[in-house]
């Protein structure tokens, strides 16, 4: 039996009514400023908890003024390069929210900057660390994926560079410092709270897991190889994975996702190399090995993209001159067969 017009129109309008009923989905969040956004959410509660519950040891102003040095140079350093470069500025026509979103790495640094180094009262050693950890940003670039990308990480290059200049004024911040105020509950459960929000992120977010394998399974080996080879205390080898610092550096500093690779297979190559660096300056027996151990290995894949950039390019010039001079040879075999005609 042939259903009437009226209920085949109906029908035909049904699935059409539906689509209408439905809300439009929304975009998809950009998954770096979710992973920029909680890192840097977890740094400023951690200071926080810092300075109120834990016991750190730097005046409480400091997080403040650093923040406020990071900000200042951020935004000078973009308005010079913009006007240099003759583009637009990067948060510009977003209104707070793109102002937002452009600080959000140079909030990250100032923190991290202040809550790792200890600088004593050496308030200008501090706010030096913090500046050259934002500018190094746009500084040390290198061309990657076809565009120019900043190579070194920019909280570690900066406590780097502090440890370096002031080396009798600064040192890393002391680890006890972490859980000085903590019953033992509680410095247990910070490492684990700490891990578990750390490896979130890097797992849903950042996608950074990868490195974070190598890394830890290179430290072991490492660690394995210094003891049996070099005789050295395997407890105290693999004791540097049990704290505080670990765990911070592990989640927070050496997976930024800003300065290391993004497919798999090289970002476990990073985090092992980054463990084998570091076991190689245990053996000469360097101190503040994890940041050294970092910037080398940000400083070898720098080197590297500029290396390929610069063969691709001598490799383009001279396929272009090889067709230039095929070109002016089939020319002037042309002419010559001309003449002879």
């Amino acid at each position: 039996m042939t259903p009437p017009a009226t209920d085949q129109k109906d029908r035909q309008a049904a699935p059409q009514a539906d689509k209408a009923a439905k809300p439009a989905q929304k975009p998809a969040r950009d998954p770096r400023y979710l992973a920029l956004r909680n890192f840097a959410l977890s740094i400023t509660a951690f200071n926080v908890l810092g300075y109120t519950l834990l016991g750190f040891e730097q005046p409480w102003l400091w997080p403040i003024l650093a923040v406020l040095a990071a900000y200042a140079t951020e935004l000078s350093l973009e308005y010079l390069s913009a006007w240099a470069n003759r583009r637009p500025l990067r948060f510009a026509g977003r209104g707070p929210r793109g102002m937002y979103e452009f600080l959000l790495p140079a909030h990250i640094t100032a923190l991290a900057v202040n809550m790792l180094i200890y600088v004593n009262n050496q308030l200008l050693a501090m706010l030096f660390g913090v500046f050259v950890g934002v500018a190094g940003k746009h500084v040390l670039q290198a061309p990657i994926a076809g565009r120019m990308r900043h190579f070194m990480n920019p909280s570690n290059f900066g406590i780097v560079v502090t440890l370096l200049c002031f080396s009798s004024w600064v040192s890393i911040a002391p680890p006890y410092e972490f859980t000085e105020n903590a019953n033992t509950l509680y410095r247990v459960a910070i490492p684990l709270v700490l891990a578990t929000s750390g490896t979130v992120i890097n797992a849903v977010l950042t996608k950074k897991m990868p490195l974070i394998i190598g890394w830890l399974g290179g430290f072991v080996i490492q660690a394995l190889l210094r003891h049996f080879i070099w005789h050295v205390a395997l407890y105290g080898a693999l004791g540097a994975m049990t704290g505080v610092a670990f765990v911070l550096f592990t989640n927070y500093m050496i997976s930024d996702p800003g300065t290391t690779p993004f497919k798999p297979r090289a970002q476990f190559v990073f985090g092992a190399g980054t463990a084998t660096t570091y076991g190689v300056l245990m053996l000469f027996n360097v101190v503040y090995t994890l940041f050294f151990a970092v910037v080398i290995v940000c400083a070898l894949r720098g080197m590297g993209w500029w290396a390929v950039h610069l063969y691709q390019r001598r490799r383009d010039r001279r396929a272009e001159g090889g067709e230039a001079g095929t070109g002016a040879e089939l020319g002037k075999q042309a002419g010559t067969e001309a003449v002879a005609a």
